[in-house]
């Protein structure tokens, strides 16, 4: 609403321009670090599964570390193993002693 009529005057109060920036300056690093939680989270978790160390993820506060990184995991040796094929035939366990 306060936005609307600021639109709509010929000049705008500066006081009311101060006010507006303030808000805007308060809420931007809430908003700058839910944004960083939601990129770098998902990135420790990969590193950590790829046999990296979870740290590398930090590179995403990096201008452009978050590109090096996902050039680091797509053409790196993941040091980690293939899954084992399960096994079908399990033993079974000795039949009970008859009495």
């Amino acid at each position: 609403m306060h936005f609307a009529l600021l639109l709509l005057q010929d000049q705008p109060d500066p006081e009311q321009i101060r006010r507006i920036a303030m808000g805007v300056l308060a809420i931007m690093p809430i908003i700058v670090l839910v944004g960083m939680a939601i990129v770098v989270l998902p990135f420790w978790f990969i590193c950590k599964k790829a046999g990296f160390s979870p740290w590398l993820s930090l590179l995403n506060f990096v201008p452009a570390g978050g590109l090096i990184l996902l050039y680091v995991l797509a053409f790196a040796d993941w040091k980690v193993g293939p899954a084992a094929a399960p096994q079908l035939n399990y033993p079974y366990p000795p039949p009970p002693p008859r009495v």
